[in-house]
């Protein structure tokens, strides 16, 4: 279990009991990015068994905490992995039914708010718009086929974060989750989403952000323009290759390939 905080001293305790209630035999690992307000502290003098504190000097954005928490546990051999928020958002009696599809064979398992059975009590229209829209985006952009894939509640194997290689990713804000749902994809990892109940935070201030926003656009718009411009790039290589064997093409050959670039998918995804 990874839990990143900045300024969670007024949840974590629960949060950590709660885990620890929900799934007895897990570690947990908190990754705490120099809370001034003591989450470390807190941490540390609650001195509970199975809960291990990686402390950073400075706030450095939840991709770079997810980030290292993997890297922690890929070093001592933990086969298993989950994200989860310390803010209560994510309900810990969850995390059964969020890990059982990796003891399926799954590698990726996403917690989801948008499949039959998942939910967000109470957010405004506008939220819930601005979410679903990133979702569609995303998805329609990069071939996702997931529903949510924003979601910060999600379970990895260790296999498949050794396929990503971390170091190559480079998202910190919520674009992080789109980020690691890609390249999961392209290292044909199986996806699978459950259904949650999604909630606001319970104390504290939320970490979401203009910024946050705008960078995952961004991110979204350059994957697929890259992807787009790679797909373009093999095309136009088999061209040249067939123009070397066969000599010059008639006009009508040159429209058929051109149509042939317009037509093709970005990508196949494996589901």
């Amino acid at each position: 279990m990874v839990v990143p905080t900045y300024n969670e001293a007024a949840n974590i305790e629960t949060v950590l009991d709660r885990i620890r209630g929900a799934l007895p035999e897990a570690e947990i690992l908190v990754v705490d990015d120099g809370s001034p307000d003591g989450t470390a502290e807190m941490v540390a003098q609650l001195g509970l068994e199975g809960v291990h504190l990686l402390r950073r000097s400075r706030k450095a954005g939840l991709g770079s905490a997810y980030r290292a928490g993997f890297r922690w546990g890929l070093e001592r051999g933990f086969d298993a992995f989950v994200e989860i928020d310390a803010d209560l958002s994510h309900d810990p009696g969850a995390l059964p039914s969020l890990v059982a599809p990796l003891r399926q064979g799954a590698e990726v398992s996403i917690g989801s708010r948008y499949v039959p059975g998942g939910s967000i009590p109470n957010w405004s229209w506008f939220r819930y718009l601005l979410s679903r829209g990133g979702n569609w985006y995303a998805s329609a952009m990069l071939g996702l086929k997931v529903a949510d894939s924003t979601a910060g509640y999600r379970a990895y194997g260790a296999s498949i974060l050794r396929r990503i290689e971390l170091d190559s990713v480079r998202a910190e804000g919520y674009g992080f989750q789109i980020e690691m749902t890609y390249r999961a994809k392209r290292a044909g990892a199986t996806i699978v989403e459950v259904p949650i109940s999604f909630v606001d935070r319970v104390a504290g201030e939320s970490k979401m952000s203009t910024a946050i926003v705008v960078e995952a656009f961004g991110l979204v718009t350059w994957w697929a323009a890259r992807q787009w411009m790679a797909k373009v790039g093999v095309i136009l290589r088999r061209r040249g290759q067939r123009g070397s064997v066969g000599g010059e093409h008639e006009p009508e050959a040159a429209v058929g390939a051109a149509a042939e670039v317009d037509a093709a998918p970005v990508r196949s995804w494996r589901q």
